[in-house]
């Protein structure tokens, strides 16, 4: 038997298409014998070419089924001088599994922004600031705690960004008193937030 090549004829008989022509006329007119022997024509090719555009075994099982009752559905939309009825048919199969296909991306990126959108900052904001607060509180009580010229050093150097030489040639003091200072406050200041931890 003469094989037709290309996607329309999908491997079938020359005189399948005629078949399903008037296959699909029957079907058109309510006769569900013709329905069973053009699905049986036509179930096949519509799986194939859903199954290229689908991927999903089971989603193309699925489209196609939905093709398949489409095609009970609305047989009488089949113009004959139109095109062939396999092509009418491959074409709502196509049709059908492109907007498979659309939905399933729209869906997976409505999925996408809900999650992200769900996830939210990793944090709370009310919380941090008022940790944030808390905190300066507590190094502001510890500063408090150091004598005038410790606080003084430290308040230059890690508060306004100086350096140790920046520092002793703006309090007009020797570069290693300004250390000494730093470095003993600086550990009174170790302990005292030490006990806010």
């Amino acid at each position: 038997m003469p094989r037709v090549r290309g996607r329309a004829g999908c491997g079938r008989r020359e005189g399948d298409r005629g078949e399903a022509d008037e296959l699909l006329l029957r079907v058109a007119g309510g006769d569900q014998y013709a329905f069973e022997q053009l699905y049986g024509l036509v179930s096949g090719p519509v799986y194939g070419l859903v199954r290229r555009v689908v991927r999903d075994p089971a989603q193309s099982e699925e489209v196609s089924q939905e093709v398949l009752l489409e095609l009970w559905r609305s047989a009488a939309k089949f113009d004959p001088g139109r095109g062939s009825a396999l092509s009418w048919i491959l074409t709502l199969a196509h049709r059908r599994a492109v907007d498979r296909v659309r939905s399933a991306r729209a869906a997976g990126e409505r999925e996408q922004r809900e999650a992200q959108r769900a996830e939210g900052p990793a944090f709370d904001h009310v919380a941090e600031e008022v940790e944030a607060g808390l905190e300066r509180e507590w190094v502001r009580r510890c500063l408090d705690r150091l004598t005038a010229l410790q606080r003084q050093s430290v308040t230059l150097a890690y508060y306004e960004g100086y350096t140790y030489r920046e520092v002793a040639e703006r309090l007009s003091l020797p570069l290693g008193t300004v250390k000494t200072r730093m470095r003993d406050g600086l550990t009174r200041l170790r302990e005292c937030l030490g006990g806010a931890a």
